[in-house]
């Protein structure tokens, strides 16, 4: 058995992005964030669809083709796979826990 909320490091410089099942058509991990955003041009264009859950922290998913989507401790959204997307801002101060599973 495994828990989320174990094994988030002090000090926490880049994201941590940890693989918690996978196989040929699925992935899902989990995410901690903790001030971390995407670099101010990059954009993520994935070949898999995305369904993410922000289950802890706050966070804000900008597209390049729409406004930017705020999220609180509970909300998930999907994202289609090649919809071009960043991670504009999370709380600096907690641990942003998601929870993403990548398919298709």
């Amino acid at each position: 058995m495994q828990n989320l909320f174990t094994n988030i490091p002090s000090d926490l410089p880049n994201e941590l992005f940890t693989v918690l099942l996978e196989n040929d058509h699925l992935t899902i991990e989990r995410i901690v964030s903790r001030g971390q955003q995407t670099p101010e041009n990059d954009w993520y264009d994935q070949d898999r669809h995305e369904w993410v859950l922000l289950v802890q922290g706050r966070a804000r998913i900008a597209y390049c083709d729409s406004e930017p989507v705020e999220l609180s401790a509970g909300q998930y959204l999907h994202i289609p796979a090649h919809r071009k997307h960043r991670v504009e801002w999370t709380s600096p101060t907690e641990d942003c826990i998601w929870l993403a599973i990548h398919y298709g």
